[in-house]
């Protein structure tokens, strides 16, 4: 299925989700004026959450400020709550009237300089997103500490193994597309990422990737949480459950070789950030705790929710009766235990005898054992053919 072309001149609809961003706000809107390609009418809907920080009640007075734009207007939608970036998306484009929807962040860290070559790009039949991609040739992230560029890189790799999503920045928030091609599709609104679920649903479009440079907020606060990460671990399932159905409506196999590998390697993404998670824990709040005692803690904990999530995701295996789950998680903990032992060997060379940082050797470790786990509890635990 194609999309519809969209002419030269149709109306843009921007749309910028905030909450507390009034030291960026203006910046931006001054931004996407100055950057706005001459001869097409845009629309800039600015939805607001409610900011405590007045956010939203200073557009509507730079609205009454400044002069009336020729092919420019700006709107801002005042939301009662915080209820999050993708609902706060997709009541943007509720009341949006242009046949092509720009969504950016308005924290200065997506350049609206891209915005001509971003809806440029979509006037052609032959693309329908537009992605502005910090992972392709020619993109960069500025600004950002290595935990941050860890997290992205892992809830890319999650998106990618997990769901078969092809865009090397699927996390991206900044994206244009032909509103034909969200027609028909209903969204879940979980989460802050609203392209993934756009990239999954929208079956058959075609995507254009242009690299851009990331650069971190200078002022406020980054909406990076705990909450945050957990809605996107919820919404990763609740996509994998729509392709599953949808799967099934065609006819197709839901799981092959290939696909159950990339799952259980994307579990094995989530125990990494488990581990991780678990062993900076123990070695920030037990000072005197040697970070290999951390790390075998960080490993138990990982490897029982891995057994849990394979069992259910990658192999869907529901039956949990006591005495077939308990020999399968003793299966399962004794091939993992000789990957963790391989894992644990490893990380102990690269940062005791090669001063390696702990946590690369600790990603390197836990690659090198992927394999290996994969194939042996296919095998051996789940009692699958190795090639099914």
């Amino acid at each position: 299925m194609k999309y519809s072309e969209i002419p030269s001149g149709t109306q843009v609809s921007i749309i910028i989700p905030t909450y507390n961003e009034s030291q960026n706000i203006l910046k931006i809107l001054k931004s996407i004026q100055d950057n706005l390609p001459k001869n097409t009418r845009t629309q800039t809907i600015v939805v607001d959450d409610n900011s405590p920080d007045g956010t939203g009640k200073l557009v509507e007075e730079y609205m009454q400020s400044v002069k009336k734009f020729a092919n420019h207007t700006i709107e801002v939608i005042h939301r009662k709550t915080k209820d999050g970036l993708s609902s706060a998306i997709l009541k943007g484009v509720q009341i949006a009237t242009g046949n092509t929807i720009v969504v950016m962040d308005s924290d200065l860290s997506h350049p609206a300089s891209l915005l001509p070559k971003m809806i440029d790009a979509l006037k052609h039949p032959k693309y329908d997103i537009v992605v502005a991609s910090r992972y392709v040739n020619g993109g960069s992230i500025i600004g950002w500490t290595r935990k941050r560029k860890f997290l992205s890189r892992l809830a890319t790799f999650i998106a990618k193994r997990g769901l078969g999503v092809r865009t090397k920045d699927p996390m991206s928030g900044f994206f244009a597309f032909k509103k034909p091609v969200i027609q028909g599709l209903s969204f879940d609104a979980i989460g802050y990422k609203m392209l993934l679920e756009i990239l999954v649903k929208a079956k058959n479009a075609s995507v254009l990737e242009i690299p851009y440079t990331f650069t971190n907020r200078e002022f406020g606060k980054s909406k990076l949480d705990s909450k945050t990460i957990f809605d996107y671990l919820k919404a990763v399932w609740k996509l994998y459950r729509y392709g599953k159905e949808a799967n099934k409506e065609e006819g197709r196999k839901s799981v092959s070789f290939l696909s159950k590998a990339g799952r259980f390697y994307s579990i094995g993404a989530i125990g990494l950030a488990i581990n991780y998670g678990v062993s900076s824990l123990f070695t920030d709040v037990v000072s005197d705790l040697w970070y290999l005692h951390a790390t075998i803690i960080g490993i138990a904990v990982s490897m029982s929710s891995n057994f849990i999530l394979n069992k259910v995701w990658t192999f869907e295996d529901r039956d949990f009766e006591p005495k077939h789950a308990s020999i399968q998680y003793a299966k399962f903990m004794g091939l993992s235990s000789l990957g963790a032992l391989a894992q644990l060997a490893m990380v102990y060379l690269l940062v005791d005898h090669n001063k390696m940082d702990y946590p690369i050797a600790l990603v390197l470790a836990v690659a090198t054992s992927a394999l290996s786990n994969f194939v042996l509890n296919k095998k051996l635990t789940f009692k699958e053919k190795v090639w099914s």
